[in-house]
């Protein structure tokens, strides 16, 4: 299994149930992408929707919070003894002539190592690879696709790139925290998927000033002390201290594909069989939002943490055969 995020987890806690031999490589930490979330953020899903392995989720809220489910996830993997190696980067596996993969690993300290299995599930998510403006001034340090907490920002003219959810989340978790924000969006208005609780908020602080915003608009670079749009109107240069561009994120096809995997063109989404999740090679598994390619919002925890039965009930066919 490559891949520590809740999907993976899944997997690998019915795998473990089914007695097979496993174990779980991780890039970073356990629910990598978990912990780079916003510190306050509070899940879209009920607490029973996060659920994996029969563990009750049990939250102090309708909709649990980011720690709440690092705490889970945590003491899931606890319970199940799972065997874990962090801070392991994972390379593509290679097939082997006998049968299996092989598959390529370094430690942080610089150690390498090759794994030997007989099936491979990737899970890797995608919150590692951002959607880029592709902007001149993009590799500037005060521009970040990343969001954690608003403090940094205390007073700063802030540009914040969207308008869905975390775009819009972000923007008004800065304005309560004393940042002068401007949002900036291609579309014409707030996306309508923003959360149904979360937009009327939002509408109150565009329709008070407190939050401007630049709609049908671009950024068309970014400067040490301004950015440049591209507005209806025609150009604007705003003065800003920080460009928070929260623009999506994308799967990683790299491991996929030097691993032999065909990646559809239209899509973006691995060749795979949706009743066992087992993709063009033979052996080779996704599980989790590597599966929906390009439209990472059509798999999320809820639905992808079901993938974990069919992976396992087809690894056991695979392994019987092999017996």
């Amino acid at each position: 299994m490559i891949g520590a995020g809740p999907c993976g987890l899944a997997v690998a806690v019915e795998a473990r149930r089914a007695g097979l031999s496993l174990l779980v490589v991780e890039k970073g930490t356990l629910t990598d992408a978990l912990v780079r979330f916003p510190r306050q953020m509070t899940f879209f899903s009920t607490a029973e929707l996060l659920e994996i392995g029969g563990y009750p989720f049990v939250s102090a809220r309708p909709r649990p919070t980011r720690q709440e489910a690092l705490e889970y996830y945590r003491r899931v993997a606890e319970r199940e003894s799972l065997p874990l190696r962090l801070w392991e980067r994972a390379g593509a596996p290679r097939r082997l002539a006998g049968g299996g993969f092989a598959v390529p690993t370094e430690r942080r300290d610089g150690g390498r190592d090759e794994l030997r299995a007989r099936c491979v599930v990737l899970a890797t998510g995608y919150f590692d690879h951002p959607n880029l403006l592709g902007v001149p001034g993009e590799e500037l340090e005060k521009v970040s696709h990343y969001y954690d907490e608003p403090y940094r920002y205390v007073g700063q003219e802030v540009l914040v790139v969207g308008g869905r959810n975390s775009a819009v989340e972000t923007a008004m978790d800065l304005e309560r925290h004393g940042a002068r924000v401007t949002l900036v969006h291609r579309g014409p208005g707030l996306s309508e998927k923003v959360k149904p609780w979360v937009r009327p908020e939002m509408e109150s602080l565009l329709a008070k000033g407190r939050v401007r915003a630049y709609w049908g608009s671009r950024v068309r670079a970014i400067r040490p002390d301004a950015v440049e749009l591209e507005t209806p109107e025609g150009p604007r240069t705003l003065a800003n201290d920080f460009v928070l561009a929260m623009t999506g994120y994308r799967p990683d096809h790299r491991l996929l594909r030097e691993a032999g995997v065909g990646i559809d063109p239209a899509s973006g989404a691995p060749v795979h069989d949706p009743s066992s999740m087992e993709t063009d090679v033979p052996g080779l598994f996704v599980a989790g939002v590597l599966a929906a390619g390009n439209d990472a919002n059509s798999v999320f925890i809820e639905n992808g943490r079901l993938h974990a039965r069919p992976v396992v009930r087809r690894v056991q066919a695979i392994l019987g055969r092999a017996s």
